[in-house]
């Protein structure tokens, strides 16, 4: 059995604003981002494909010719995204410079390790030449024999910098502070990630705060694009073996990426790789010939089409740089009908025509969901809709912890209740006083009652800039995903722990100050998270089976409703009876810290006596008696212990 979901379909204006260019050549981000060129640590944080490369270029020709910089060194994650920053002609669009980059000094072209490291110290020596391309590990390894004085006068750019990481052993985290706190060298970070992949931040709270941020989202984006006209997000749950199911969800006439689980994960069937690849190719269709030019498969599908296949889950070096470099030569939407990779075509892959992204199993990094999606969302003629499909697989007698599998729901909801965050438009709120100043509200701008005005220029930056990555930073902390699938009451959450990982995040702040991005946190999430629609002229919002005139809204109605909770209500229809009555009743027991001794001297006592002074009705969780729901929860547990010892499946109370 299986049960489909698409949890967010959102249609977009196609404005055309996102590809259009200003007389200095740069796109709609790219401007954004140039407008801040003065600042020494600048991060810009954009989605794939809205022209970070390019940002870049325009950013560091600035520094090397007005600002006084003597050298730019441009660091990526792996040699293929290195052809972003190849020579390019900017002054034909109307820029003051051209992008030039001396082949000897573009490194992601060398093959021999000990040359790279070798020209990365020669070129702190010479002076003839500007810039520098080179991967991240080469940044790495060449530092270790510089000092850090030398970075002085230079900038240094990093691609990708969710790569970096705040944690002590980060050797690129490393190279990042050193910069920053013992050279005069500027820094431009860049990264089509909005989240934390592994929970350890990518910079120190105090190093991130000295940088200026820029923020580009996907809904600005593809609000922007010319072609694109809607995304798609959707889960589709399956029972047993991923390979069973894959044609339920596989559309073999969409240009498709599919992103197998790894070997020891646990959506993989334990066939190995190779074997999984070779099962999705019948499951296409059958194969009729491989171009051993190439590396490029052609598949007979049933109906009679002809598809190309490209297999990236292969290690054969030689295989693999064959099948790589026709990807990179394409140039015509009928080169390529579906690729198969495990690690790859992730980050910085470019199929501009690629429509459905197919992963399975849960990913436990958000970023990684996000880099996955950005495969599919580039703007490209004849592509209307982009869609995300992960496979995920449902709990079953055949796993031995519950636990794990409820995680992993509430991970994917989590994820995808993110993606509609920031791809949802931007709404700006303003206070009843700020409406009597300067009259009627402009469009998306709403009056609230009881909201504090931006006192300061922190928080009206965070407000501006950098709300979406806090709001992933509350979703991701486990102790407001614990209370937003238990009974944790709405105020507990949107006064308490909302605030909590505010101050985690931005120290710095006076209590005065967190209210304020508290309050526009629930009020960006309230009103991003719930239809929007005219209704006699009224703007109303649909919100927990019940309609809020928006134009009446307050903080302390906001406050009374957890904006959160639609997670766990997705998670709710998303699955089938029986799988939805394991995950309930696991998080039933979760909502009070009761250990399986606690439980036991509740049924034995309180409990008991409650059922005989009740005609033998048993304790209801929802109950407004904190007593009752706790006697509920302690029966729920000894309930779940009993089916999971019948089921034969280990618990861990």
């Amino acid at each position: 059995m299986t049960a489909s979901n698409n949890i967010v379909d959102i249609h977009y204006q196609q404005t055309g604003s996102a590809t259009a260019v200003n007389p200095l050549g740069m796109r709609e981000m790219q401007a954004k981002a140039y407008a801040a060129r003065q600042k020494r640590f600048l991060l810009i944080k954009a989605p794939p494909a809205s022209g970070k490369s390019r940002a870049l270029m325009f950013i560091a020709l600035d520094k090397l010719m007005h600002q006084g910089l003597k050298r730019v060194v441009v660091a990526v994650p792996e040699k293929s995204i290195g052809r972003s920053f190849q020579d390019t002609n900017l002054t034909k669009q109307g820029f003051f410079a051209d992008w030039q980059v001396a082949p000897y000094f573009n490194l992601t072209d060398v093959k021999n390790e000990k040359d790279k490291k070798g020209r990365f110290l020669e070129f702190f020596r010479q002076t003839s030449t500007r810039i520098l391309v080179c991967a991240h590990a080469t940044l790495r390894n060449g530092m270790k024999e510089i000092n850090d004085e030398d970075f002085n006068d230079t900038l240094l750019a990093i691609d990708e910098f969710h790569h970096t990481s705040a944690d002590a052993n980060s050797n690129l985290g490393d190279v990042v502070r050193r910069v920053m706190n013992n050279s005069t060298g500027h820094i431009v970070a860049m990264t089509g990630s909005y989240f934390r992949g592994d929970g350890i931040p990518v910079l120190r709270v105090e190093d991130e705060a000295r940088f200026y941020p820029v923020t580009y989202n996907y809904y600005q984006q593809l609000n922007g694009y010319k072609y694109l006209k809607n995304l798609v997000l959707g889960y589709h749950f399956y029972h047993g073996n991923y390979l069973d199911h894959i044609a339920e969800v596989l559309d073999t006439t969409k240009k498709t990426i599919i992103h197998i689980p790894s070997v020891n994960a646990r959506a993989s069937t334990g066939i190995g790789k190779y074997a999984e690849t070779d099962e999705i190719m019948k499951v296409i269709g059958t194969v009729e010939t491989k171009d051993y030019n190439t590396g490029i498969y052609h598949v007979r599908t049933r109906d009679g089409r002809l598809l190309k296949i490209a297999d990236l889950v292969e290690d054969d070096m030689k295989e693999r740089n064959m099948v790589q470099g026709y990807l990179q030569r394409m140039k015509r939407r009928e080169d390529m009908d579906i690729i198969i990779a495990l690690g790859t075509a992730k980050e910085g892959f470019d199929w501009q025509w690629c429509e459905v992204c197919l992963t399975i199993g849960v990913r436990g990094s958000l970023t990684e969901v996000i880099q996955i999606i950005g495969r599919c969302t580039r703007d490209c003629e004849g592509k209307e809709t982009a869609k995300f499909v992960n496979m995920i697989a449902m709990p079953d007698a055949a796993q031995s912890d519950v636990k794990v599998a409820v995680n992993d729901f509430l991970k994917a909801i989590t994820a995808s209740l993110l993606m509609e965050q920031v791809m949802a438009p931007s709404w700006h709120f303003k206070t009843v006083k700020d409406e009597e100043d300067v009259g009627a509200a402009l469009s998306r701008t709403l009056v609230v009652e009881g909201l504090k005005p931006l006192s300061s220029e922190k928080t009206t930056l965070i407000v501006q800039e950098q709300l979406d990555d806090l709001k992933a930073a509350i979703l991701q902390d486990e102790t407001v995903v614990r209370a937003i699938s238990g009974s944790t009451t709405a105020e507990t959450i949107t006064q308490n722990l909302i605030p909590k990982v505010i101050r985690e995040r931005y120290p710095d702040l006076t209590d005065e100050e967190v209210e304020e991005v508290r309050q526009h946190v629930l009020l960006d999430t309230i009103v991003k998270g719930n239809d929007i629609q005219e209704s006699d002229g009224n703007r109303l919002i649909k919100l927990s089976n019940r309609f809020i005139n928006i134009d009446a809204l307050s903080i302390n109605l906001i406050d009374h409703i957890n904006p959160f909770q639609r997670a766990y209500e997705v998670l709710s229809k998303s699955v089938d009876a029986p799988t939805l009555k394991i995950i309930q009743d696991t998080i039933a027991e979760q909502k009070f810290d009761l250990t399986l001794e606690q439980a036991i001297i509740i049924f034995k006592g309180p409990l008991k006596q409650w059922v005989a002074e009740h005609e033998g009705r048993v304790p209801d969780i929802n109950h407004p008696d904190p007593k009752v729901r706790e006697m509920a929860a302690a029966l729920q547990m000894i309930k779940n212990l009993k089916a999971r010892k019948l089921a034969g499946l280990e618990y861990e109370g």
